[in-house]
């Protein structure tokens, strides 16, 4: 009935009905009531509630509790079936967690949550993730080395299409924030050198200028980047 209520956009009541009901639910059940209210608050934007259900899902996973006490449990996806073992769903909570901490730029705790995950299993989506998170906090080169890990094929799901695609595109959002290189560091000269040239052109006879042809081009660029 919640799921139903959720494709005919009820969400709100969807919600409700499992809080009314889920006590007449038996134990073995619990498990997906909390999968789909998690679904629910994600769709409703209730962050908060959210966050504090994966959580519960975390604890019971820490305490033994998850899967009824088995090291993997089966799972239905486009009506195909697959095991997942608790490494997995508890790197898929985490994962979870993190993008929600992001939906409320909480990008510390992402990051916490995103590289604890990435440690028990570790996958090229969480990567891009872990990558944005950190582009957030302004941290650019750790955010390239995450990403060249997805581009250069290093963490299992690199060879999907998708995750490559978004690496691709976060590399270049962050190439577009990095400050551009100055002119002169460019040509690698610097105001001192100019000057000590100009003196040694003094020494060996007048010229038009103060300055050769080549200095006056670059000192116009350096003014234009001034300005």
């Amino acid at each position: 009935m919640a799921v139903v209520m959720k494709q005919l956009d009820r969400s709100d009541e969807a919600i409700e009905a499992i809080r009314s009901f889920r006590s007449l639910c038996s134990k073995q059940s619990q498990e997906s009531l909390d999968n789909v209210l998690i679904d629910l608050y994600k769709k409703c934007g209730k962050i908060d509630e959210q966050i504090e259900m994966l959580k519960r899902k975390l604890k019971l996973i820490y305490q033994g509790e998850a899967f009824n006490g088995k090291l993997t449990k089966t799972a239905r996806s486009h009506g195909k079936k697959f095991q997942v073992s608790i490494k997995q769903e508890t790197s898929r909570l985490l994962g979870n967690l993190g993008w929600a901490y992001m939906q409320k730029m909480n990008y510390m705790m992402a990051e916490v949550v995103y590289r604890k995950a990435q440690i028990i299993d570790p996958d090229c989506n969480k990567a891009c993730n872990l990558g944005l998170c950190l582009i957030r906090q302004a941290r650019y080169e750790e955010a390239q080395l995450v990403l060249e890990d997805v581009l250069k094929g290093n963490l299992p799901g690199s060879d999907d299409s998708k995750a490559r695609k978004r690496a691709q595109d976060l590399r270049t959002e962050l190439r577009s924030m990095l400050p551009p290189p100055h002119f002169s560091d460019l040509l690698g000269l610097d105001d001192e050198f100019i000057k000590g040239l100009e003196q040694l052109m003094n020494e060996w006879g007048p010229i038009r200028s103060k300055r050769l042809p080549i200095f006056e081009e670059i000192s116009s660029f350096r003014d234009q980047l001034a300005c």
